[in-house]
């Protein structure tokens, strides 16, 4: 499974969907699975990696979350949760994500 966290520093939702993303992996038994972080610093990058904002989480490629219709963007994401609106999905959704 190819798992890759894309980020960029000026936002730090980035660091709760690192630490949730560690505990789905863990819940469906991957808790070794490497995560590759890969920083986004530019718009140039942004464009070049269809960077949608931090964090964007892809899953062997696909992002889970998306609907396809979200602009390239060097800002911070928001994702709905049973909760509302969040920085980060949450662990249960990452786990389904990762299923």
């Amino acid at each position: 499974m190819d798992v890759r966290l894309l980020y960029f520093d000026g936002c730090p939702n980035w660091l709760v969907a690192e630490e949730r993303l560690r505990s789905a992996l863990a819940s469906v038994g991957r808790n070794h699975e490497p995560i590759e972080r890969v920083l986004v610093e530019t718009s140039e990058d942004a464009e070049r990696l269809g960077f949608i904002g931090s964090p964007t989480i892809l899953v062997n490629g696909r992002d889970p979350f998306a609907s396809g219709e979200e602009p390239v963007a060097l800002a911070c994401r928001v994702f709905t949760t049973p909760d509302g609106r969040a920085g980060s999905p949450t662990v249960e959704q990452l786990v389904e994500a990762l299923s």
